[in-house]
């Protein structure tokens, strides 16, 4: 008997609907006889022996349960049929033995009648107890039942509750289920040590389910105590669950950091980089009394480790390094005696009255100590290269947070450390000792020489010392890290995710109009999209432009100026080439202007200045163009009437005459230029076979008279472009014009999948310390 069956028999189609199944002709035919199966049912509970049909002392089971399944389909969703049929359920309950299999499974049916139907809350509670006293029973096959039973009862019942579906009750019913197995909370937790796992695994998601504001420490303290009996496969997922119910239920943030510390110090090797990332944060968020609590504790775990637990471990050093001040002071803490469920804290004081409360002490050390036990965790042979890329951090700031505290000898020590691996096998531990140990000389103002003679931060202009500016900018380098709003993270990427969902959201690398169409405005004034600004976090959007795709667009309408967040604008805005007015019609001889890596190929006369170094189409040459905008293509040859940067080994010719020349191998051109910085690109193509792939090398140029510090470029792509970005020569820029300085460049190559119908367009970053202010810039 099911929905199925029903609904075929009634001439329908069952089709998976809710509403198609209620509605049916047969169930309303068979609701009618839901006061005879009533009557049926209350007469087998009464009937004596029957000898054809007793089993077990049970009078026809088999019968009861096919009538239990058939009240249940019809009581659903239906309050009549349910009121009408709550009374034989309840003497079911009380009235069937449990002492054999034929009694637990009409009683089990009965649970999942009363779950099912309209209910009242005394039958809720009355399935929840019967359940309850199935776990107690020793066969494993009713316990795993229940416990299943359970799970899925509440888990139901909360999705009701959430959802709001059928009014209040369906929450009130829910809660009262739950509440109901709160009091079977005992005997839920003796479930994870039964030596059954799949009693354990199913204990265990039932108690995810038990959590609340009121439990969660005891609960959890439970979940600890099986991680370290589980098995290990099971430890990961276990330690990301805790996770979630630490930051869902926590009553406080010294509870929450002492609960992930001791997972990590259980199951660190099995944990994910989640877990370890948000204990981190975590931390870092608390207040500096709690971070002096959580580093001592971090300090005292690592040095009684083994080095088996990797997430310990990445989460003590990081820590160490960051707060290794704060082990230098003694910390002690008085655990609040309320602290925790008030049954546990009476039940706490019957058992040792007269014990007075704990004090939590930690001794203070010394400089030398904490560096030593650092030092042994790298120096096993188990020590994984994350670890070890930690330690070195962690030196590198020991060196700046121990600079007034430590004695020569140790400040000594910890350089040593730190220059140990400048000869390792290891690229990423070579490149941060040498960058650290430049770092830690830049601190105490000895001037390092790189291996062609020149200042590693191209600062000294020849002078042995470090400038006050450079001592400063690496001071800033080892400082604290900043808080990170995990809150804040998480609202952005829900943000984006929800501008992605709708509908009128369209793609942001996508123009989705032709050249000749005007892009329609987005019904949302553009708000929502996404564009290459959003990557950056940059401010307003950009002004629209009258170029696409390297064809001159017609003219914008005042509606679409109004709605400048249109993304086909704001792309073709980024780098796109000046508008210019449509000049009378030139007479053009049969080879017309090429292509610089195009190989020369003719083109017919275009009415629009081209300027797309990347684009297949030739290029044709109005002798006199008329600029209508201030915006310059930095990837487009230049005109004849912008002045060419003197390293542009080509140009765009001006006249027919000069198109019988060479290719050229390379163009130079400018990207932009902000508070003293000015980056140019050398633009090529390496290979002669692809025409997608293209080499750009930018050139930064300090025209300040001072060095720039801290430089970083960040670059971003449509989607159709791939890149791979190299770091720069250096972070340092020095003065530009030096007998003795090395320009700064950096290396980006890039390829264009849809070359010929789309341009390549890139929208660029940089950040920088100028004379000490931090300079941001968006091009």
């Amino acid at each position: 008997i099911d929905r199925e069956y029903i609904l075929e028999e009634g001439g329908g189609q069952y089709d998976g609907e809710e509403d198609a199944y209620y509605e049916s002709p047969t169930r309303t035919a068979f609701l009618k006889l839901v006061p005879s199966l009533v009557k049926l049912l209350r007469n087998l509970l009464s009937m004596g022996y029957s000898p054809d049909h007793d089993v077990g002392g049970i009078s026809d089971p088999f019968l009861q349960v096919q009538i239990l399944t058939l009240l249940r389909l019809l009581g659903a969703n239906d309050v009549k049929a349910s009121e009408e049929m709550n009374d034989v359920l309840a003497q079911v309950a009380t009235n069937t033995e449990t002492s054999k299999n034929a009694g637990n499974a009409i009683l089990y049916e009965c649970v999942q009648t009363i779950m099912a139907v309209e209910s009242d809350d005394g039958l809720r509670v009355l399935a929840v107890n019967i359940l309850g006293r199935f776990l107690l029973n020793r066969d494993n096959n009713i316990r795993y039942v229940a416990l299943n039973t359970l799970a899925k009862c509440i888990a139901d019942g909360a999705h009701a509750g959430r959802s709001g579906d059928g009014g209040g009750e369906n929450g009130e019913d829910a809660n009262t289920a739950a509440s109901a197995l709160q009091r079977h909370r005992t005997t839920v937790v003796d479930c994870l040590k039964d030596p059954d796992i799949s009693i354990r695994q199913r204990a265990l998601e039932l108690i995810y389910h038990l959590v609340n504001q009121e439990n969660v420490e005891a609960l959890t303290a439970e979940l600890l105590n099986y991680l370290v009996l589980c098995p290990r496969d099971h430890r990961g997922d276990i330690c990301s669950r805790v996770l979630k119910v630490v930051d869902k239920f926590s009553p406080e943030d010294r509870w929450r950091v002492d609960t992930l510390i001791t997972m990590l110090t259980i199951a660190g090797r099995e944990c994910e980089s989640s877990v370890q990332s948000a204990t981190t944060i975590y931390i870092s968020q608390s207040s500096e009394d709690l971070r002096a609590y959580a580093v001592h504790k971090l300090l005292k775990a690592i040095r009684d480790d083994d080095g088996s637990q990797q997430g310990l471990l990445n989460v003590g050093i990081w820590s160490i390094g960051e707060y290794g001040d704060l082990l230098l002071k003694p910390y002690s803490y008085n655990p609040p005696s309320s602290g925790g469920n008030l049954s546990e804290v009476a039940e706490l004081s019957a058992m040792a009255p007269e014990s007075a409360p704990v004090t939590v002490s930690f001794m203070a050390l010394e400089p030398t100590s904490v560096v030593e036990i650092v030092e042994e965790v790298m120096k096993r042979h188990t020590c994984p290269l994350e670890v070890k890329q930690r330690a070195l951090t962690c030196f590198t700031k020991l060196r700046e947070r121990f600079e007034n505290s430590a004695d020569a000898a140790t400040l000594e020590k910890i350089q040593n450390l730190v220059k140990k691996y400048e000869g390792s096998s290891s690229l990423e531990l070579q490149l941060r000792s040498c960058e650290y140990g430049a770092l830690i000389n830049a601190i105490k103002g000895v001037s390092v020489k790189g291996g062609d003679g020149d200042d590693i931060f191209g600062a000294n202009q020849g002078s042995e010392s470090v400038s006050e500016t450079v001592k400063t900018a690496a001071k800033e380098a080892l400082a604290r890290m900043p808080v990170v709003d995990i809150k804040l993270i998480q609202r952005k990427r829900a943000e984006r995710a929800d501008a992605l969902m709708e509908g009128d959201a369209m793609d942001p690398f996508d123009a989705g109009s032709s050249d000749d169409a005007a892009p329609a405005p987005s019904s949302s004034g553009g708000g929502d999209l996404l564009d290459l600004n959003d990557i950056f976090g940059g401010g307003g959007p950009a002004a629209p432009v009258a170029t696409q795709n390297g064809n001159a667009l017609k003219a914008p309408s005042a509606k679409i100026e109004a709605t400048p967040n249109n993304d086909v604008d704001l792309l073709a805005d980024i780098f796109s080439a000046p508008a210019a007015p449509a000049p009378a019609p030139v007479a053009t001889p049969a080879v017309g202007g090429f292509d610089i890596f195009g190989g020369g190929q003719p083109a017919a006369p275009a009415p629009a200045i081209q300027n797309n170094m990347f684009a297949t189409q030739p290029v044709a040459v109005n002798p006199a163009p008329s600029l209508g905008s201030s915006l310059v293509d930095p990837f487009a040859a230049p005109t004849p009437s912008q002045p060419l940067q003197p390293s542009a080994p080509a140009a765009i010719p001006s006249s027919p005459a000069a198109v019988g020349g060479p290719t050229p191998s390379s163009v130079t051109v400018q990207g932009f230029s902000h508070q003293g910085l000015t980056v140019e690109f050398e633009s090529s193509k390496p290979d002669t076979w692809n025409k997608q792939n293209s080499l750009l090398v930018a050139k930064f140029i300090n025209t300040t008279d001072a060095p720039l510090y801290g430089l970083h470029l960040q670059v971003a792509v449509p989607k159709y472009v791939t890149m791979e970005m190299k770091p720069p020569t250096s972070t340092t820029v020095p003065v530009t014009g030096g007998s003795s300085t090395k320009q700064v460049t950096q290396t980006i190559s890039v390829t264009n999948t849809m070359l010929g119908t789309k341009n390549l367009m890139l929208k660029l970053k940089a950040s920088f310390t100028s004379k000490g202010t931090k300079v941001e810039h968006l091009a």
